[in-house]
């Protein structure tokens, strides 16, 4: 059971209530993590917001869930390694490769430095070095795929966060850490 209330269509206002319904209708389905976050209007506009512009980027879907993934995994958040992997599997991830990036790495070349680097930031809490900018670079990454790996990063970390905060009851098929 989540420690932080998870806002449900029968307990939300008409705000959260208006949030909930956009999101049931893009998606299909309200995953518990907004659940969570709509306890706060502004924090789920907020992410909702950042997730929107962020996926408007140049990374593409498999490369933004081969990040999630690392991420999720190295911040041993169970419920985003479910939430990515399922995702991941959507987006024609395999089971090798996801589990390839839960370990920090990926079979596409390119794909494993941004990996790398995604844990890297993860890692050393931001303070990367000049090789981990260098070898991002050398492999075809601008300094604006960089910055959109720091923004993945960023969000992964703070879902995980919350995911972890809140231990918000898993509504994705459970992988174990």
């Amino acid at each position: 059971m989540s420690r932080i209330n998870t806002v449900t269509f029968e307990t939300a206002n008409d705000e959260q209530k208006s949030l909930l319904t956009a999101i049931q209708g893009q998606l299909g389905m309200v995953p518990n993590f907004l659940k969570i976050f709509a306890n706060s209007p502004s924090a789920l506009r907020a992410f909702l917001g950042l997730h929107s512009i962020a996926n408007e980027g140049s990374l593409d879907l498999q490369t933004r869930e081969r990040i999630a993934l690392a991420v999720a995994q190295e911040n041993s958040c169970e419920y985003c390694v479910s939430a990515h992997t399922a995702i991941g599997r959507k987006a024609g991830l395999s089971g090798a490769e996801m589990e390839a990036n839960r370990a920090g790495t990926s079979q596409d070349v390119k794909a494993a430095v941004a990996v790398k680097l995604a844990r890297a930031l993860i890692e050393h809490q931001g303070d990367i070095t000049t090789a981990d900018l260098v070898e991002a670079r050398s492999v075809g990454y601008t300094d604006a795929d960089i910055v959109e790996i720091i923004t993945h990063v960023g969000m992964t970390l703070l879902t995980t966060i919350l995911g972890k905060a809140s231990r918000v009851e898993i509504d994705f098929p459970k992988v174990a850490l």
